[in-house]
């Protein structure tokens, strides 16, 4: 067989379509830019990705419980957290034809490192009461109409080729929508833009119910929304994403926050492993000072890489008690704990890692794709999923579909088999394309019913990695697949 080379974005994309992972949103309309409809095998490995990450982090652990917050928060919440004022990136427009761009992701990477240095320069300026925000507008200005010089210089517009951008402006990613009937000013509320925030809001809440001591974390799964301003790669990059997220407390004083920071990493890395992502293609990149979310003491991306570059993937970061802290000014309220050794209160500090999911769907499936060459010099292409996380885990095959008494055992094997493990009843074409279907779908296994079944009672099961068949008997089937697929 061939050597495994990474597959191009096209591939993936068609193969997605072809065999019903992901479809383009309100396709018979149009669609919608960026907007992705996860089909019946997609939502199953979308599904089946959530759940192998809340086994793995909540359900196996003692210090970890679960929360699913709602979508639409006080809109306080938004500015307690900073992220109506902060959570913004750089935009600039085309002069010719209003194409918007990403400041971050044109300029050159060592004149992204020039202009965040001096933002940091007169933010520190600003925390060490050396200036005030007022006073450095002007030298922002400034930085930005330096940017603007740069884009003008060598950033071509991908649309009509012009180098005539707009001075960069700030450009908030918060999705606003109006929250009653009557579209007053104070109607405006927001969708949420990661699912962290409720699990500050709820801290006491949490563990007051769920009596729990320091350090304990909790875990997340849900949809959060992002006005990006360029949206795209496929499932990459988009407005609507589900995240995974976990906001673990400890107490600083009693605990080293390398600590947490360190173990948690780990069990990111093992979980990615576990789940079929290829980890010679994760780097972890510690995020240098400046570049940094504004709450982040220290953040480490995993990053993956795609066929259009090396780019995030997964992130852990060092929240402080940055959060609690700012919704107890705000709120007025005290989100704080008894510690019952000492009697003290504590504000506990938080590490977070946050995963989204859609982006490590298309990691998975970069990572399991592979397009053979057979020693025939036939080819096949194959998802090599994990079996805990296959969407389809057995298919069953008649030999024939106009034989009666052979549809009728194999599915009764299939009945038998559906009880234990995700399958999938197949008697569509000659048995060779169901193989390269179920090949395509990522099916670890395909057992065919002949007529040599109704004498032996035994079926033919076949390997998808390897395409070894062997026979086995129809009793021993249950315990051969728990045995290979658990």
């Amino acid at each position: 067989m061939s050597e495994k080379n990474q597959p191009t974005m096209e591939e993936i994309v068609s193969l997605c379509k072809r065999r019903g992972f992901v479809f383009p949103s309100s396709e018979i309309y149009g669609g919608l830019a960026n907007a992705w409809d996860f089909g019946p095998y997609g939502s199953q490995l979308k599904k089946n990705i959530k759940d192998s990450w809340w086994r793995f982090f909540v359900e196996r652990r003692d210090d970890m419980v679960g929360l699913d917050a709602a979508i639409i928060m006080n809109p306080r919440t938004w500015e307690a957290s900073g992220h109506l004022s902060h959570f913004s990136d750089l935009k600039a427009e085309c002069k010719k034809c209003n194409e918007r761009i990403r400041v971050d992701q044109k300029l050159k990477d060592e004149d992204n490192a020039y202009f965040n240095d001096k933002v940091k320069n007169i933010n520190d300026a600003i925390r060490n009461g050396e200036k005030t925000a007022i006073g450095s507008e002007d030298e922002i200005d400034g930085i930005r109409k330096e940017m603007q010089i740069k884009l003008n210089e060598y950033c071509a517009c991908s649309k009509c080729g012009n180098k005539n951008w707009t001075v960069p402006e700030q450009f908030n990613l918060m999705f606003r929508i109006d929250y009653s009937l009557t579209g007053s000013e104070n109607s405006i509320a927001y969708l949420r833009p990661e699912t962290a925030q409720a699990m500050f809001v709820d801290f006491l809440n949490i563990s007051n119910t769920a009596r729990k001591k320091l350090p304990f974390g909790v875990a997340q799964i849900g949809k959060s929304f992002r006005n990006e301003i360029t949206p795209g790669n496929f499932i990459f990059r988009t407005r609507e994403f589900e995240q995974m997220e976990i906001e673990y407390f400890f107490d600083s004083k009693k605990s080293d926050w390398n600590i947490p920071f360190d173990g948690l990493r780990k069990d990111m890395e093992k979980w990615m492993d576990a789940v079929g992502i290829d980890m010679k293609k994760v780097h972890a990149v510690d995020i240098p000072d400046g570049e940094r979310a504004h709450y982040s003491q220290r953040t480490i991306d995993f990053e993956f890489e795609y066929p259009f570059g090396q780019k995030e993937l997964f992130g852990l970061a060092y929240r402080g008690d940055y959060d609690l802290s700012q919704h107890e000014n705000l709120s007025g309220e005290e989100l704080r704990i008894i510690d019952p050794e000492t009697n003290e209160k504590i504000r506990p500090h938080v590490i977070e890692p946050s995963l989204g999911v859609e982006r490590g769907l298309l990691s998975v499936l970069l990572s399991a794709f592979e397009n053979q060459v057979l020693e025939d010099g036939s080819s096949r292409t194959v998802l090599h999923f994990k079996p805990e996380i296959a969407p389809v885990q057995i298919a069953v095959f008649p030999l024939m579909k106009n034989k009666e008494e052979l549809v009728e055992k194999a599915k009764n094997i299939f009945e038998d088999l559906k009880q234990n493990f995700r399958c999938e009843f197949d008697d569509n074409g000659n048995v060779g394309k169901r193989y390269r279907r179920q090949d395509e779908i990522g099916t670890p296994f395909c057992v065919t019913v002949d007529f040599e079944s109704l004498e032996d009672g035994a079926v033919t099961v076949r390997d998808r990695d390897t395409m070894v068949q062997e026979r086995i008997k129809i009793a021993d089937l249950q315990k051969y697949f728990g045995e290979k697929l658990k």
